[in-house]
């Protein structure tokens, strides 16, 4: 199970890179319109995996409060 989702992983993470190094090339408006909207969805795609494959938060510490003036 956690390999298939690894290898999940490393595709959304492939097609990222690739769709980049398109991105690179000589394109029309509408191209990069379309590419840069699916490397919003393959990210969008990889966070949701890898939020269930790596269910793990870290809570931060709350700032101390100021101690009260001396009088």
């Amino acid at each position: 199970m956690i390999d298939e989702r690894l290898a999940r992983l490393r595709a959304h993470r492939n097609n990222i890179a690739r769709y980049r190094r398109l991105l690179k090339t000589e394109l029309s408006h509408l191209e990069r319109q379309f590419i840069a909207g699916r490397i919003e969805e393959e990210k969008s795609a990889m966070d949701k995996l890898c939020s269930a494959t790596f269910p793990l938060t870290f809570r931060l510490p709350e700032p101390p409060t100021p101690l009260p003036p001396v009088a």
